[in-house]
């Protein structure tokens, strides 16, 4: 199993008042987001009339080319790339998921992961209606389709009422363009605009592609409306308090984004100065993982003042491929993906920066393959708190029971990975580091304190079965 973390999906919209080639636009924005699912891609676009689509597994690069990005145009596009949480890696899964119904075509995108999932998919079912794949994305879909309410926004907002969990959706009528968040706004979305269009994005990054101006994020509990007549919001409900997913700052976004008026890059950069005050080493050198761990080694390195360097290099043509690999190849492992650079390591006392810990798999072998290359200590630093809980809104971490720091001492993970040292940054620290109150932020994977009420069958699976 990988130690990493998965990353959460990513959506991409355009309503544009002029032009009709947006598929392109929205690719280029997907190319930016791709860091956030690599599994499938789809665009739809609405020429005001009907909504078509295109989608497939893989990248987006694979998923299309200019034949049928040409084919995709109207006035109103978005996009989505993915990783399962709920529903497995396959086509009948790939977004937007695109319906026919009462209000005219619509298709929708989520990014997140729903707690009560099943309990939509059984409404769905009782409704007479058919599901093709296993999402939570197409029940909520479905929902909404087959909605009592006179018009699609009334039936969006009645649909929401069943809803819980995390979530950022775009929902595309012929004529209009939605994007809303959950309640406790657990999932980024932002607004951009150019001279004619607006545009919502999962991150910021993905509006700078285009120049398009930052005008706001979406809030918590919040839908955006955009058609013919601009742009119009409402809050359609709010929860007990914004718990943005603090993982957004340690790893799924990219380092160029803005969250909350926060670059990504520097509050990274922050967390590792934080972590070097907190578990200082004698070394020779600090060497992230990459790219995960860059900006904190960056940050340990300059608050320890030890060098900063590189010690693996990382292979970056290993991405997602649909040939099974061999035996062989799957005991080769990590060694595929890094690579060490002897002389900068041989002698020295190393020290390894990684954003998290999941299972330990890979930080054991990365280690392993330091101390074959010659290094003379590896200690290992973590610019997060110990992962001591499972996700429920939208990360693929492992059950409890698989999780490692749930089930060892610090003592007893350094054992096991061959560490000479670990030291994970407090959870105080990455408060600070952050610089938001820590009500305002999903901290759930490591103190326990769910924003959104876990139902007890849930969370007895994950404790137990993954």
């Amino acid at each position: 199993m990988s130690d990493n973390l998965k990353e959460a999906c990513g959506l991409y919209g355009i309503y544009s008042f002029k032009g009709d080639s947006l598929a392109k636009d929205v690719y280029y924005g997907l190319y930016t987001l791709q860091h956030r699912g690599q599994e499938s891609a789809g665009i739809a676009v609405s020429d005001m009339i009907r909504i078509n689509v295109h989608k497939g597994m893989g990248l987006v690069n694979q998923v299309f080319n200019e034949d049928n990005l040409k084919a995709l145009t109207g006035k109103i596009a978005m996009g989505h790339v993915r990783y399962s949480t709920t529903g497995s890696s396959v086509i009948e899964n790939a977004q937007p998921v695109v319906l026919d119904t009462k209000f005219g075509p619509i298709a929708l995108a989520h990014n997140g992961n729903l707690i009560n999932t099943e309990d939509l998919r059984e409404e769905v079912k009782a409704q007479g209606g058919k599901l093709l794949g296993t999402s939570d994305s197409e029940a909520v879909a479905a929902l909404i389709a087959s909605s009592p309410e006179a018009d699609l926004e009334a039936a969006v907002l009645s649909t929401l009422k069943k809803v819980r969990g995390a979530f950022t959706l775009l929902i595309m009528s012929k004529d209009k363009l939605i994007g809303l968040r959950d309640p406790n706004g657990i999932r980024p979305l932002c607004i951009g605009k150019m001279e004619n269009s607006y545009i919502f994005s999962s991150e910021t990054c993905g509006l700078d592609v285009l120049k398009a101006e930052f005008v706001r994020e979406v809030g918590n509990g919040e839908m955006v409306v955009v058609d013919q007549n601009g742009m119009r919001s409402s809050y359609y409900a709010r929860g007990d308090r914004e718990a943005l997913c603090v993982f957004e700052y340690i790893y799924f976004a990219r380092p160029d984004s803005m969250i909350h008026n926060r670059n990504v890059y520097e509050t990274r950069v922050t967390l590792g100065k934080y972590l070097a005050k907190e578990h200082p080493v004698d070394a020779d050198l600090i060497m992230p993982v990459p790219e995960s761990g860059v900006p904190a080694a960056i940050g340990f390195a300059q608050e320890s003042k030890i060098p900063y360097g590189e010690g693996l290099i990382k292979n970056r043509y290993i991405g997602r491929t649909f040939i099974q690999p061999s035996q062989e190849i799957r005991e080769l492992g990590v060694r595929l993906k890094l690579n060490p650079i002897r002389d900068s390591v041989r002698g020295k006392k190393v020290v390894l920066i990684d954003d998290s810990i999941v299972r330990g798999t890979t930080s054991r072998q990365i280690i392993r393959i330091l101390k074959e290359a010659g290094a003379r200590e590896v200690h290992m630093r973590i610019s997060s708190p110990k992962m001591l809980n499972p996700c429920f809104y939208g990360i693929d971490t492992a059950t409890r029971a698989e999780l490692i720091a749930s089930n060892l001492s610090i003592e007893g993970i350094a054992k096991y990975l061959d560490a000479d040292s670990l030291g994970y940054l407090s959870l105080r620290g990455l408060i600070k580091a952050v610089a938001l109150p820590a009500k305002s932020l999903c901290l759930a994977c490591f103190n326990d304190d769910y924003p959104v009420k876990v139902p007890e069958k849930l969370q007895s699976l994950k404790l137990f079965f993954e």
